[in-house]
């Protein structure tokens, strides 16, 4: 899981310790000439410029020795001036959650993404009014990042309405139930893995006395939380019973955490 609990932000050597391809400071040799290269550092220092830090960094493994250094990466940022301060206590810090690659492959993509103190918990926002922006590298400007930043920051108060809208709605046994199974159903999509009632009962289970009850939002954060964390048993193809491991790979982490968000909203409508 993104570890969005990180309460320091990280030093350009702290993210290079762990993802290096953010530092590389030019192409790979497969792009051709028409490619404009803007290194992801660039856009550490603009958006350090815009009051956003990075708290956490990571790359996917390289395929090959080519490809190594190039890969895909993330960052996510934070600013500690933008909060927001939930009446019951429940404080969510917005992030700004940045992948590229210096292979031509991908343009600069920035996805929002919640952090909440009172479960050390990251998801993903996946809703109409926050798609996915993405800057191309050809014609990059700090004053075309100031702006999509700016853009996006404005649209924090639909987050807060998502959120109050998710509190003030409790759901029956029967609903929570079906919730729970929906969103087991998209961890196992496209695998040969299944599961039993019993991994919907253990994907409920509360790990923290403010996640209790039948709202919308409690039941929806233990279970995306639960189901992250691999803490549930599947079966496999030929009827074997494990538990399921830990997400740790940040686009599988993204994507099912976006899936999951917009699967819960679901239920707000």
């Amino acid at each position: 899981m993104l570890d969005l609990n990180a309460v320091k932000f990280l030093s350009k050597k702290q993210i290079n310790d762990v993802a290096p391809s953010v530092f590389t400071n030019h192409p790979s040799s497969e792009v051709t000439e028409k490619y404009t290269f803007i290194p992801t550092e660039k856009v550490i220092d603009d958006m350090e410029m815009l009051g956003w830090k990075p708290v956490e960094a990571k790359e996917v493994n390289a395929r090959t020795k080519a490809t190594k250094g190039f890969q895909k990466h993330l960052l996510v940022f934070r600013n500690n001036d933008v909060i927001i301060n939930g009446e019951d206590g429940d404080t969510v810090y917005p992030q700004i959650l940045l992948t590229n690659s210096h292979d031509g492959k991908n343009s600069f993509q920035f996805t929002a993404g919640l952090f909440r103190m009172i479960c050390e918990n990251g998801l993903v926002i996946a809703d109409t009014e926050f798609e996915d922006v993405k800057m191309r590298h050809m014609g990059y400007t700090f004053e075309d990042l100031q702006s999509m930043i700016k853009e996006m920051v404005e649209k924090l108060p639909l987050t807060v309405e998502s959120m109050n809208r998710m509190k003030n709605i409790e759901l029956e046994e029967e609903r929570v139930l079906d919730l729970a199974k929906s969103l087991l159903d998209i961890r196992v999509e496209g695998t040969d893995n299944t599961y039993d009632p019993s991994a919907i009962e253990e994907v409920l289970e509360v790990q923290r006395k403010k996640d209790e009850g039948m709202g919308l939002w409690e039941v929806f954060n233990r279970v995306q939380e639960n189901i992250i964390e691999g803490n549930f048993h599947y079966k496999t193809k030929s009827g074997k019973v494990r538990q399921a491991r830990i997400i740790k790979n940040f686009k599988q982490d993204l994507q099912l955490n976006r899936e999951m968000f917009s699967k819960a909203m679901e239920y707000a409508a």
